[in-house]
């Protein structure tokens, strides 16, 4: 499916499945996020155009090198991975592919992995003979919609076990399963998924027990929000309070620089693809967060004012949350991740996946039936490109509007 991509909030938008799904696709980060500050998140903003900040100018790297090099002082490196980004997804299955890596590397530890399965996920990453049907039961039953549509995800497992045939035993990797051990069979009600909604927990677990404490290394694929430092509710920030300095966080570029009109006028037109570049002392680390990724829209409940920013603890300059940028091309040509096609014709799941969805009762999880998420992957071809949706005036007041009814609602007789 077209145009999955962002790292945001959930928002009310008009019913395109990119919007939809781009949405879904990060509640449970944003979630802890802004809950922590008592606000709804509904919408996204428009990305804030700023001078350029004080600092040297960045240095780019050959990336995988520079990854790899990053082992020598780190225990652990973390990039975002999926959520619709085709070229981030691509630069990190030529990553692990790259004969070095398996030498630096123990673990690959990722979001989208249901830590329910890790017994079966270790039996077939080892290379034990697992029916493909119980092994993707890993990544499609986790709390996500976003996993068990995720085309890299199909490709990365696979790809794991088949490099591990190649490699001796003391060089073999392991995948670690980062999501909450979630039976969708015991899943009847809203209640029942919420007991299993505290993702960034479940991150700090698994790391800890399995990464830190056994000292092994690792390569962690999750969404930015899980992996920024300095915000308490962010799964790295809560165990570098007990295992301070061994994190190097990579971000994106995301959504800067996706405006500028002309190739050649962009600060990074003389960049290498794909180029890594430290963010410490530079102008690119001093820029606001807000320039990367688009402010969510906030809705107050108290009175129903609508704040078009981050949350406080977020309002940061984004040196102050990463270490370091991959640049991966114009960010105005990035391309989606389509759907697999064996997820598209599997109705049986897809009808799970709608039950699902149906449960949790969040905002915006409900895509359609089978029949408009159909149209919506074939209009969804008409544009390869990952497409930068930006608030209207209309998207503010209706989500001022739906806060107004949800009160009136709430205290209406019963």
């Amino acid at each position: 499916m077209n145009n999955l991509k962002s790292r945001g909030t959930l928002s009310e938008v008009p019913p395109k499945s990119f919007h939809l799904w781009r949405l879904v696709c990060l509640f449970c980060a944003w979630a802890i996020l802004v809950l922590a500050t008592m606000l709804t998140t509904i919408g996204h903003a428009q990305i804030q155009q700023q001078a350029k900040p004080k600092g040297s100018e960045p240095t780019p790297e050959a990336a995988i090198p520079a990854v790899l090099a990053a082992f020598d002082k780190y225990e652990v490196v973390g990039m975002p991975e999926a959520h619709g980004m085709k070229d981030e997804d691509d630069f990190i299955l030529s990553l692990i592919r790259t004969p070095a890596f398996s030498s630096k590397v123990n673990d690959i530890a990722v979001e989208c992995g249901n830590s329910l399965y890790q017994s079966v996920l270790d039996r077939y990453i080892a290379g034990d003979n697992v029916p493909f049907a119980e092994v993707r039961k890993v990544w499609r039953n986790t709390t996500m919609r976003m996993c068990g549509t995720s085309g890299f995800f199909e490709q990365l497992f696979p790809l794991v076990r088949a490099i591990n045939q190649k490699l001796p035993t003391e060089h073999r990797l392991r995948v670690l399963a980062g999501d909450p051990p979630i039976d969708w069979d015991q899943v009847k009600t809203s209640q029942d998924f919420f007991k299993f909604f505290d993702r960034e927990s479940s991150i700090v677990s698994v790391m800890e027990k399995e990464v830190f404490s056994k000292h092994r290394k690792a390569l962690m694929l999750f969404g930015t929000f899980h992996l920024v430092h300095g915000v308490d509710q962010s799964a790295v920030s809560r165990y570098e309070k007990d295992y301070p300095n061994l994190t190097f966080v990579i971000s994106d570029l995301n959504d800067f620089d996706s405006d500028t009109p002309a190739l050649s006028s962009s600060p990074f037109a003389n960049w290498p693809i794909p180029s890594i570049a430290s963010a410490k002392g530079t102008w690119l680390g001093a820029s606001d967060l807000s320039q990367f990724f688009q402010p969510p829209i906030q809705v107050r409940n108290n009175d129903c004012v609508v704040l078009n920013e981050f949350p406080k603890n977020l309002q940061k300059p984004m040196g102050a949350l990463v270490d370091a940028f991959l640049y991966l091309g114009p960010p105005a040509l990035r391309l989606t991740e389509e759907i697999p096609a064996d997820i598209a014709l599997d109705v049986d799941y897809r009808m799970e996946l709608n039950r699902r969805d149906a449960l949790t009762g969040l905002p915006g999880a409900a895509i359609g039936t089978l029949e408009e998420v159909d149209q919506q992957i074939i209009h969804g071809a008409e544009n390869p490109l990952i497409v930068v949706w930006k608030a209207s005036e209309s998207d503010l007041k209706r989500a001022a509007q739906g806060c107004l009814d949800r009160k009136k609602a709430s205290s209406a007789p019963q």
